[in-house]
Order: structure tokens, then sequence, then C-alpha cells
């Protein structure tokens, strides 16, 4: 069965095509709230166009999100384009993770749905590299222990740019020494290792305080930036919040 399933996020809107349990092919776009069903209907067509998608071949749409105002306009561009309604999960979705609170966004219950379908029998943290940073941790029963939320890193970083009057915009990549004698580097280095620093004391916490040695999964935008720099991260997943998506809405 081929499914759709879309992750509308506060920075981006992440799709990704299924063959049953394999995701083939993904792409992002960035989000913006006040977008029309027409020009999301537009966007898409052209998207399908350009990975060879033929709607028809679609069985089903999977879709999460954490921007209320275009949860309907997204599934208007979707009735539009496939002639059905999208399967919408959220954490009140049935699964084998207990969300445990009534406040728990989607994506982040998404991601621990991931993590205990993934890699069962072990207790996991998943971080989120995203608008927020989070960091989340299920038990081998699907528990959830419990969630962090930061400021995410670009957000961190363009906050700082916006609220100085000579700080530039940076790429952000790894710098050649932690020690900068140029702006650009030590901006570099303040948002590569001080978040790298804040990433590691989350493992080391929720380690201790779960009394375990927990399987950690790191996903979101900018997660490439950060797991070459560190042994605590396990896997890097870009993709493991869209299937968490999946394995809430394959069997609804």
């Amino acid at each position: 069965m081929n499914s759709i399933v879309i992750n509308v996020g506060n920075s981006n809107i992440r799709f990704g095509l299924f063959n049953d349990d394999n995701c083939d092919i993904s792409w992002v776009i960035n989000t913006k709230p006040y977008r029309t069903a027409d020009e999301l209907y537009v966007q898409m067509l052209m998207l399908y166009q350009t990975y060879k998608i033929q709607p028809k071949e679609i069985d089903k749409i999977i879709m999460g999100s954490v921007v209320p105002q275009l949860t309907k306009v997204m599934s208007s561009a979707i009735r539009k384009i496939h002639g059905i309604n999208p399967v919408i999960v959220d954490r009140s979705t049935s699964s084998g993770v207990q969300a445990k609170s009534k406040q728990m966004g989607t994506d982040i219950y998404a991601n621990l749905v991931a993590a205990h379908n993934l890699y069962p029998d072990r207790k996991k943290i998943v971080l989120d590299f995203g608008t927020a940073l989070t960091a989340s941790c299920v038990a081998e029963n699907g528990e959830t222990l419990g969630v962090i939320i930061a400021p995410g890193i670009v957000t961190a970083l363009n906050s700082l740019i916006s609220q100085t009057a000579q700080l530039p915009e940076i790429e952000l990549v790894k710098p050649k020494t932690v020690l900068g004698l140029d702006t650009v580097t030590c901006m570099q280095s303040g948002m590569v290792y001080g978040f790298l620093g804040m990433v590691e004391g989350f493992i080391d916490r929720i380690n201790e305080e779960v009394e375990d040695n927990c399987f950690v999964v790191a996903t979101g935008g900018v997660s490439h930036v950060y797991k070459p720099l560190t042994d605590k991260i396990h896997v890097m997943d870009r993709l493991h919040t869209l299937k968490g998506l999946y394995f809430l809405g394959k069997d609804l």
C-alpha cells in the first residue's frame, strides 16, 4: 500500500512517500501559517510531478500537525488532489505508547511511537532538533517517562542575530577551533558546542534519573550537525517523526 505521510511543523512541512513500512521519497517545504489551500494544492502537485508521484496510486494520507491553522487548509488541498480525507493523528491516537499528558505535541508523541516500534526492549531518548529542541524519553513498555523542551538551535541563532547590531548570519557548521578569533567562528563555536553541551547534559541527566543507559535517536533539521560530534547519540534519522506518524495512522 502506498501512503503519503505529512508532518506539519512550525518551521517546515515534511512529506514522505511510504511503500508499506518503507519511506522511499521525502521532501520539505517551508511552513507559512497563512498559506491558502489553493497555494498548497499547486505546490503539492508540482512536487508530485517532480518525484513522479501519481495521486491515484496513493491509498492513504496520514497527517500530524502542530500548526492548527494549517491543518484544515492542508486537508482541503489533499481532498482536492486525492478525493479522500486525510487520516489525522495526534496524542489521542491509540498506540503502544502512553502519552500521559493532554499537553503533549503530536510531533513528540510521534517521536516516541517511532522509537517504541523501531528500537524495542530498551529505554529510548529522542532528541528533536527542530524549532524547539526537545528530548523525550520512553520506557520499554511504552510508558512516557518525560520530556524536556528548550529553544531550538536555529530559533536561538535567529534571535541572537535579530537582537544585535553587528552579529552576522552564519552557517551552522562545526568551527575549525573552539576558541575563535573572528566573529563567525566565535558564533559557530557558541551555537555548535554550546548546544552540544546542553544535549549531552540532557542525556546524562535523563540516564541518571531513569537509572539506565538509554538508546539515543536524533532527528530534526540540524541533527546532522551534532551527531558526528558525540558518541552519546547512537542514530540520526531525519525521517524519525514521519515514521512515528506512519505507525500511528497505518491501521486507521
